[in-house]
């Protein structure tokens, strides 16, 4: 199998990536170790050794963060990755955007407040991912006036996972080639990029004073940039971490001028190498003012990892570790505290504050109060392929990657809502150390099942999706399994609508079945959700978006995103699966990416705009 042959480009008129690396780090021994075997073959299929010379460090750089390698590339630290690009790749891109692509001189920024906002991971601060019908632009009874209005190509890029925030009109967006766009929501023009100089997922905040406005963002190998919002330059730029494995996914959550920082971990990958000590990192959650990324207080979310023995075939072990934190942390300013939902743990020993919903004091980070829903999680990825790393008596990973939401119930009562990988949604009490109110099975759970990256909640109902994705037994585990895999075309996926005050449930849809069955297409629903009066929006492995009532969630709009684009930036671009980032909607316009291959989905590389057309 060609696992080489897609290209990925980088845009020539970029700073190119600062391949700085530890030089007892040799690329040619990477290359022996992961990529001779393959490579140096003569099979048509294969990208020669020769090929791979011809093409850029940073093309060969994004191949494996998050291109057709990245499999391959799971075991493998950052500064191997780097030496390998610098040792292998000797030529230059020449792609570039056409002048096209860019704004005219009076297309200006911020320009346009009855555009609407959507500001981070949610429109407010409790996460429910809700936007009411005056910032919307529209509610259920516009969707059949929803068409498309752009597509946006992703130079490049497999894979379009990156949150999108809106401001008064413009539009900031991340992408897996580690450039940020800030693009005209009306017209998707490009006002500039930044070069973050890794992969970048998480949505964008914007924090101003005064006329100033500050973009805030993670890149996936750890950095915490801040950058002025009206040009794209610099003002800052951190980590908050110095663990080689450090993963940042989650948005950041914005108050009182600072923001809060989650940290979770390539590490739980890192295990497939037999030859890796088996795990040291600790999740996290950091305060930093917004100023200068100056830290305001830190918060490690387990205790500091001693060596616990030895694998099987001699390799030190180490734990606690994980209970990294993937999604955005959540404000509760009324009871001055911050919530954050954690991963599993990678190795022994099992803590308490694995899987759990943990609430930290917003203004010195100490734990307030714990709640773990599934004791005893410890898993990494050798698991997978029954490798020494793998822990005795192992989890079932049922991390949380989905955010809490706080939901009023009434009275002045609210209830703090979160929804795991194992299928089920919890309701607890905030008001009562988080004391477990009811809990309901909304799907099957597993690996990659359950929920997976976010629910919504209008307030009447909390509605949640799950993956339960289907796949042929140790899918990951092969090279190949880097996007149109040979999913289940019928199983998986479905939305639940639950009611807040007690979690019963409403009503359910099922997932839709792949029609016709294709590879890489699935049922499975694990993108975040997102709501509007009278709708809810899921997106499918299957490529599609699509609308439900909120009422008692029959079908309302439905959009195949998966086929070929024209694009507004003169880019090849192509839309797949949907997953991670949800929907954002504000001022009559919907955005959405297209586009995830990571785990045997469709590959893809737009962001898709849509609009109403006139009545």
């Amino acid at each position: 199998m060609n696992l080489c042959a897609r290209p990925l480009l980088l845009l020539a008129f970029l700073p190119a990536l600062a391949f700085t690396q530890d030089s007892t780090v040799s690329g040619e021994a990477v290359y022996a170790q992961y990529c001779a075997s393959c490579h140096e073959q003569t099979e048509t299929r294969i990208v020669t050794r020769e090929a791979l010379e011809l093409m850029s460090p940073e093309r060969i750089l994004r191949t494996l963060d998050f291109g057709a390698m990245m499999t391959i590339a799971y075991p493998m630290r950052r500064d191997e990755r780097l030496a390998v690009a610098s040792y292998l790749g000797k030529g230059e891109d020449e792609s570039q955007l056409p002048p096209s692509a860019y704004c005219p001189a009076e297309t200006e920024m911020f320009a346009d407040s009855a555009a609407g906002s959507w500001r981070g991971w949610s429109p407010s601060a409790a996460n429910t991912r809700y936007q009411d019908p005056q910032r919307a632009g529209m509610t259920a009874a516009d969707l059949d006036r929803l068409e498309l209005r752009w597509a946006f190509g992703f130079p490049g890029d497999v894979i379009a996972f990156a949150a999108s925030t809106l401001v008064d009109g413009t539009l900031f967006v991340g992408s897996a080639g580690g450039i940020v766009f800030a693009l005209d929501a009306a017209s998707g023009c490009v006002h500039w990029q930044y070069d973050a100089r890794g992969p970048v997922r998480a949505a964008p905040v914007i924090a101003e004073d005064g006329d100033t406005r500050t973009l805030l963002f993670s890149d996936q190998n750890g950095g915490v940039h801040a950058i002025d919002a009206q040009t794209g330059a610099q003002r800052w730029r951190v980590r908050v971490e110095e663990h080689e494995a450090t993963r940042l996914t989650g948005s950041f959550a914005l108050a009182d001028g600072v923001v809060f920082v989650p940290a979770a971990s390539w590490e739980e990958t890192r295990s497939i190498n037999a030859e890796y000590e088996c795990c040291t990192f600790r999740g996290s959650i950091t305060a930093l003012r917004v100023t200068d990324g100056s830290r305001l207080w830190k918060t490690y979310l387990i205790d500091e990892p001693v060596r616990t023995g030895a694998t099987s075939v001699g390799t030190a072990t180490y734990g606690p570790s994980g209970a990294g934190v993937w999604s955005t942390p959540t404000v509760d300013a009324g009871r001055g505290l911050l919530y954050v939902t954690t991963g599993d743990n990678y190795s022994h020993p099992a803590t308490a504050s694995s899987d759990a919903i943990v609430a930290l004091d917003l203004d010195d980070g100490h734990i307030v109060w714990s709640q773990q829903t599934t004791p005893n999680d410890v898993y990494n990825s050798s698991c997978g392929t029954q490798g020494p790393n793998c822990p005795e008596d192992r989890g079932p990973d049922y991390d949380f990657g989905a955010a809490a939401l706080v939901v009023p119930i009434g009275d002045g009562r609210d209830v703090l809502v979160a929804g795991q990988k194992s299928g089920v949604v919890y309701g607890l009490d905030p008001d009562d150390a988080g004391r477990m109110l009811w809990q309901t099975r909304v799907g099957e759970g597993g690996v990659n099942g359950g929920v997976q990256w976010g629910m919504a909640s209008d307030g009447a109902y909390v509605y949640a999706s799950v993956s339960d994705v289907v796949r042929p037994r140790g899918l990951m585990a092969r090279p190949g399994a880097v996007g149109n895999a040979p999913l289940d075309p019928e199983l998986g996926g479905g939305l639940t609508a639950l009611s807040p005050a007690d979690g019963s449930r409403v009503w359910h849809s099922p997932g839709h079945a792949c029609t016709p069955p294709k590879p890489g297409c699935s049922p499975a629903q694990p993108g975040a959700l997102t709501a509007i009066e009278g709708a809810v929006f899921s997106g499918s492995l299957d490529g599609h978006l699509r609308a439900f009532a909120a009422d008692d969630g029959r079908l309302l709009w439905d959009f195949d995103t998966a086929r070929a684009y024209s694009t507004v930036n003169g880019v090849s671009g192509s839309g797949g699966s949907l997953d991670g980032a949800g929907p954002v909607i504000a001022g009559g316009m919907v955005f959405v990416n297209s586009g995830y291959p990571r785990f045997g989905g469709m590959p893809g590389n737009v962001l898709l705009a849509f609009g109403l057309a006139a009545p």
